[in-house]
């Protein structure tokens, strides 16, 4: 049987205990070397922790791409996944945020969770606290709600970029992510660009790794942070909000009634947090 082959897709930056622990649950999947081989594409976006040589010590393997220092997550990962076409012919392409731990099988539930499906699709598995067991990320419908993994298949429309397989078909009809977005957005963009094209996001059943949610709001929605720190964060590049690509993310997919609407309430939110709860 021919092995599979993935190029798993990455970017990093000051998170190195994280990076590494994250790379060794990779390389201890179940099939590695039989199911499948994978080629790993890490882009190392100007750590000053060490991340970059630590990974190359550990794992001389894997390709350490080195970023400007202004990548952030959604461009680091555009170039990871260009160099990856660049340098071969895979049959999927997995999307991995190197703070997650994947559970020893979750590559091979992927695979198989693609098999399985009843259409071509994106395969998003979900990740819970490794402190309480909960949801953390994964996928959810347009409306919002969010899919927690069962004992089958299930289907949603939007996905968090944490744990993803995207077969060679999905990546030849949508293409790369759109590195307008720095950082945050581009992974919901991507998957409503697919879903435009037909492709729902299979989620695998049951929880396919650990990993914590951020779950303080960003500071320009904390009254307690004076306004100047709260509009610098608004459009700070981490953001998850950038006034100007949320709405272009609004506009694309939900049209620019809801565009408009959203870069408003934003502004308002930042301006005065205290009427939010």
């Amino acid at each position: 049987m021919n092995r599979v082959t993935i190029a798993v897709i990455m970017a990093c930056f000051n998170r190195k205990d994280k990076t590494i622990r994250c790379l060794r649950s990779l390389f201890q999947q179940q099939g590695l070397g039989q199911e499948f081989n994978v080629s790993v594409f890490l882009v190392d976006d100007g750590s000053t922790d060490g991340t970059g040589t630590a990974v190359r010590q550990e794992f001389p393997e894997v390709d350490v791409i080195q970023g400007t220092g202004n990548l952030y997550w959604n461009k680091g990962m555009h170039l990871a996944w260009s160099k990856a076409t660049e340098v071969g012919d895979f049959d999927y392409y997995f999307w991995l945020n190197d703070d997650v731990k994947l559970f020893d099988s979750t590559l091979h539930v992927l695979l198989e969770t693609h098999r399985a499906a009843k259409q071509e699709c994106i395969v998003c598995g979900s990740t819970c606290s490794e402190l309480t067991g909960k949801f953390t990320y994964g996928s959810r419908h347009r409306t919002g709600e969010v899919i927690t993994p069962g004992k089958k298949i299930e289907y949603g429309e939007v996905m968090n970029g944490n744990i993803v397989l995207i077969s060679k078909k999905v990546y030849l009809e949508i293409g790369n992510l759109d590195p307008i977005f720095p950082h945050a957005i581009g992974d919901g963009d991507y998957s409503l660009r697919a879903y435009k094209k037909g492709f729902l996001i299979a989620v695998p059943p049951g929880y396919q790794g650990y990993c914590e949610s951020h779950e303080k709001p960003p500071k320009w929605c904390q009254p307690e942070v004076p306004l100047a720190q709260r509009l610098k964060s608004l459009y700070s590049p981490l953001g998850n909000a950038h006034p100007r690509y949320f709405f272009i993310y609004e506009n694309r997919h939900f049209g620019p009634i809801s565009a408009v609407k959203h870069y408003i309430t934003i502004h308002l939110r930042a301006l005065m947090p205290g009427l939010w709860k």
